[in-house]
């Protein structure tokens, strides 16, 4: 039998019972219509997953009840920041999809020269949350305990001082740079162009501001690729080692 693993907003502790009002009440009660007695497991994002089994089905939420908490070695050691250009619907969709599956930290999109997608105001607001959902999703599907913080987006000149990682990595086809040696320990922020790349120009802004040029191949990724490939690399590196 499939049990259904959720993301809830709510607060929870091993043996008691709660009360869910978020989403997750909101899918369990009208897309899957589960009813008392069924099996759930649920995360908020502290680390736990928490076994759970249906209480009562109200009009105002979802009652459960919290069973055994367990901490499921699914989260990476390696730190990682993904600054990311903002390109059209699913393309990003998927970036974020996948980089939250390869255990991305944290996302930033990013307005950059040749970004095509303009938003502002409430437009904007609404497109953070949906990409903070499709973040949720993942993390429900993958097994992660700990949901990446999709952030606002800034504009890659304003983001780009901020960076604070040992290890800051912007991804340029021209380049032959080479990964190696032990894990950072401050951790990797890793920073991919949109649709039609990173302009010349903010490739020189961001080796001036530490980040080391590194190309995958001989290829040229598409922008929803290249997140997947550099992820999987650094993860394959760094981030299951002691």
């Amino acid at each position: 039998m499939r049990i259904s693993r959720l993301y809830t907003t709510v607060a929870l502790t091993a043996g008691h019972s709660v009360e869910l009002t978020d989403t997750a009440a909101h899918y369990l009660a009208n897309v899957l219509r589960l009813g008392p007695g069924a099996l759930l497991r649920l995360f908020n994002g502290d680390g736990g997953e928490y076994e759970a089994v249906i209480e009562a089905v109200g009009k105002r939420g979802v009652s459960v009840k919290l069973g055994a908490v367990s901490q499921p070695a699914t989260e990476s050691a390696l730190t990682t920041v993904l600054g990311i250009g903002i390109s059209r619907g699913e393309r990003m969709d998927y970036a974020i999809q996948k980089s939250t599956e390869l255990g991305v930290s944290a996302i930033v999109p990013l307005f950059t020269e040749h970004c095509e997608v303009k938003l502002q105001g409430e437009r904007l607001d609404k497109r953070q949350s949906h990409w903070q959902q499709v973040a949720i999703s993942a993390c429900e599907q993958s097994g992660r305990v700990k949901v990446p913080l999709v952030l606002a987006p800034v504009a890659l000149t304003e983001w780009l001082p901020t960076v604070a990682t040992s290890l800051r990595l912007v991804l340029d086809h021209e380049e032959s740079g080479v990964l190696s040696g032990p894990r950072p320990d401050a951790g990797v922020t890793l920073l991919i162009g949109p649709e039609g790349g990173l302009a010349p120009a903010e490739i020189t802004q961001a080796k001036t501001c530490g980040f080391t040029g590194i190309a995958l191949g001989n290829r040229v990724l598409r922008t929803e690729t290249a997140p997947v490939a550099a992820l999987s690399v650094l993860q394959y590196l760094w981030g299951n080692s002691p």
